[in-house]
């Protein structure tokens, strides 16, 4: 609705890095975020599962463009594509450990009352991602901050072994 488009997924068309993460924040559209990716050029691989993930929940709804679940295999993938002269980034999508996972449902009726709260006290712009995370959080008495928590653990596992991967080649 107000295309708000995020300075790092215009960068991530620029410049060449992996990004290792959860998928992307359920409070956006992922849809459109994949979508943009997709026009951009920058490929979404997912490990683990044939879905993008969505940050505190492990399944989006959302296909990724290729599953890779061996580090190997995904140092390969995104090796060969920089090599191709193809610049711009990677997106490496891991969900989040099953244990510390909100379900989707609980997540997404969540949003949708923070995202009412937001528009009536008239919080608009880049104020509203802090205001819904911090909602959420508050919502979910800190379950939320503890899934956030599980998945930046993940994430740095994930890519430590892509980097050891990308180190060999």
């Amino acid at each position: 609705q107000s295309f708000d488009i995020s300075a790092d997924l215009q960068e991530l068309a620029k410049t060449s890095v992996a990004v290792v993460c959860a998928g992307a924040k359920s409070i956006l559209d992922l849809g459109l975020t994949l979508e943009y990716l997709e026009t951009h050029g920058v490929p979404v691989l997912s490990c683990g599962q044939d879905n993008f993930a969505a940050f505190y929940t492990r399944d989006s709804g959302f296909r990724a463009d290729y599953r890779l679940d061996d580090a190997d295999a995904q140092a390969r993938f995104i090796r060969t594509k920089w090599d191709l002269g193809l610049a711009g980034g990677v997106v490496l999508s891991t969900p989040v450990p099953e244990a510390a996972a909100m379900p989707r449902e609980e997540i997404d009726a969540l949003t949708e009352q923070a995202l009412a709260e937001a528009a009536a006290q008239g919080i608009a712009g880049k104020a509203v991602t802090p205001f819904l995370l911090a909602r959420i959080k508050a919502l979910t008495s800190g379950r939320s901050l503890a899934t956030n928590i599980a998945l930046v653990k993940h994430n740095a596992e994930v890519g430590a072994r892509l980097a050891l991967a990308l180190a060999r080649m």
